[in-house]
């Protein structure tokens, strides 16, 4: 389990590095509202790195932080960097469950029940990004498009912040 925790902090450190690049290069393209939604993402995945260290520091296991591989920097376009971001976090959802299952079998019921936020921030990861995508399917691909993509992008950071905060 202490392993698996340990994988973990690399897998939301490089989450926390993939959307700080994303946002570089919507800022870099002229998304702001989409720059703005994954600089806050960055961070939030950092606060999710930061509780899993803490947790282990808290049962007196030892915490390793690794070293975070580069992201990619350069994307085709709005929609191909928010499809990588949802199978991103896709595979993070993968982890989490995996982590739950184990801490279950094994009677790990401290570290079951602080895995629970993981899984329940999940679902609303995933979400939030699914219905991005969805948005190119429903006001199109055209500049005009994606400007108003970009500006219903920015305006879901703080509905993203407030979800966390419940």
């Amino acid at each position: 389990m202490k392993k698996m925790l340990n994988d973990q902090i690399g897998m939301e450190g490089y989450a926390s590095s993939y959307y700080l690049s994303m946002a570089s290069w919507c800022d870099t393209m002229g998304y702001e509202g989409a720059a703005s939604f994954f600089y806050a993402q960055s961070d939030e995945e950092r606060q999710h790195m930061l509780k899993i260290v803490l947790h282990l520091n808290n049962i007196g296991a030892a915490v390793t932080i690794p070293a975070i591989k580069q992201p990619p920097k350069d994307y085709k376009s709005l929609e191909d960097m928010c499809k990588a971001a949802l199978v991103n976090e896709q595979a993070v959802t993968v982890a989490f469950a995996r982590m739950a299952e184990y801490a279950q079998k094994e009677g790990d019921y401290s570290t079951f029940a602080f895995l629970q936020w993981y899984v329940n921030e999940q679902v609303q990861e995933e979400t939030v990004l699914e219905t991005m995508l969805q948005k190119f399917d429903l006001v199109g691909r055209d500049k005009p498009a994606l400007v108003e993509i970009d500006r219903i992008i920015g305006s879901m950071v703080t509905k993203s912040n407030k979800a966390d905060a419940a």
